[in-house]
């Protein structure tokens, strides 16, 4: 392979796998965000579960050996809302992941993600990264950490502070433990332990043949909201986030456009649910331990482990397990986010920018696309506005 090539993509310098304990704790630094979308889709559309989360773990492993780094695959967080809230139907999901797949590949092959990378400044990433970062704390706080009660609240303190006093042990990976309270807890409280035998069978993904007719319904249905959020975190936020926490990498735009469309061209064909990069994720893997591809192949292996033997089953597993720990998860991937803006601080403007783009992103609809072009005019505007002052006292130059 040349040297341009892979320098697209992951890098020549790419390390090597590693699969010790920060790794493993890493390994579920996104579950949080996944869990719940992947299990809202199957319910939701009645998808194939061994199909789905097959699929899934299998992307994580390709992304992972490719990368060599905690580059997430996560589902479509547009879309994921849109299937869970209007129960849509499953032809029509693997029509618009087809159609986002086919999209991005044209954004990509003519080159346009390169422009979009090159006109969106820093402060307008920060920006759509710390608003992500919003959401996923609204989430936490509002849907997850008190969704059992007194008991889930109480739960999630443990979890929280029990996380906290871990993170900086390597010896102690703090995701893991907490995952093995979330099980224990699910399998004393909630799981019918005499039904687990009957729920496991070796099944294999179904293969589909999405319609013309459902890749149109589904790319106005599902792939145009969906576009503007992958832009900017999917490829925009997830390549700054590459850049933040591995300079020595050289990970662009276009190499991460180029393995979402690949996803999105195979998923559908094999029962999965459109899927993405994600700074979030990224942000996530890393907080937890995770600095090369092994956290992410531990992750989807145990996620390919779980369709190809207790799809049938997967309902009561979810089910089982506490959303105030899933919500913990959440937390930390969000304050991961968020303190990527403190490389702004010294510069006001430049700060306020990123503030506000965030603050448009988590609060609107369409807010990520909302929160690009507002942000990209006020970067214009200060800039143009600094020009003039300059050129009318040169002397303060």
């Amino acid at each position: 392979m040349s040297t341009q090539a892979t320098a697209s993509t992951p890098s020549e310098s790419a390390p090597s796998l590693r699969f010790d304990r920060r790794e493993w704790s890493g390994a579920f630094g996104d579950l949080g965000t996944d869990l719940p979308l992947l299990a809202g889709m199957i319910l939701a559309a009645q998808l194939d579960a061994t199909s789905v989360l097959t699929v899934f773990g299998l992307m994580q492993i390709a992304t992972a050996v490719l990368y060599r780094m905690p580059m997430p695959v996560q589902p479509l967080k547009a879309m994921a809302a849109i299937v869970i809230s209007q129960k849509v139907a499953p032809e029509v999901l693997y029509g618009g992941g087809l159609a986002i797949g086919v999209s991005m590949l044209v954004l990509t092959a003519t080159g346009f993600i390169d422009f979009i990378n090159r006109v969106v400044s820093k402060p307008v990433v920060r920006g759509i990264q710390s608003g992500l970062g919003l959401q996923l704390a609204a989430i936490a706080l509002k849907e997850y950490l008190s969704s059992e009660g007194a008991r889930g609240v109480a739960l999630a303190g443990v979890g929280f502070f029990l996380t906290l006093f871990l993170l900086g042990r390597r010896r102690i990976p703090a995701a893991l433990i907490l995952v093995a309270l979330g099980a224990a807890y699910g399998a004393f409280w909630k799981l019918d332990l005499a039904a687990l035998p009957a729920s496991v069978a070796f099944r294999l993904p179904q293969l589909q043949a999405p319609k013309l007719a459902d890749v149109w319904t589904g790319f106005l249905l599902l792939a145009l909201p969906q576009i503007p959020l992958s832009i900017c975190n999917s490829i925009l936020a997830t390549r700054q986030i590459a850049e933040d926490l591995f300079p020595q990498r050289r990970i662009t735009a276009r190499g991460i456009a180029w393995t979402y469309s690949a996803m999105n061209l195979i998923n559908p064909f094999f029962g999965g649910v459109p899927t993405c990069h994600g700074s979030g994720g990224l942000a996530g893997h890393y907080a937890f331990g995770g600095r090369t591809g092994g956290s992410v192949i531990i992750y989807g292996a145990l996620f390919a482990c779980l369709g190809l033997f207790f799809g049938p089953g997967f309902q009561a597993w979810v089910n089982a397990f506490p959303l105030p720990l899933l919500g913990v998860l959440l937390i930390f991937e969000s304050l991961s986010l968020l303190a990527l803006l403190r490389d702004l601080a010294p510069d006001q403007t430049n700060f306020r920018i990123a503030l506000l783009v965030g603050l448009i992103a988590s609060s609107i609809p369409y807010g990520y696309l909302v929160g690009l072009l507002v942000g990209m005019l006020c970067v214009f505007l200060t800039s143009q506005g600094w020009t003039a002052l300059s050129s009318q006292h040169p002397e303060g130059r």
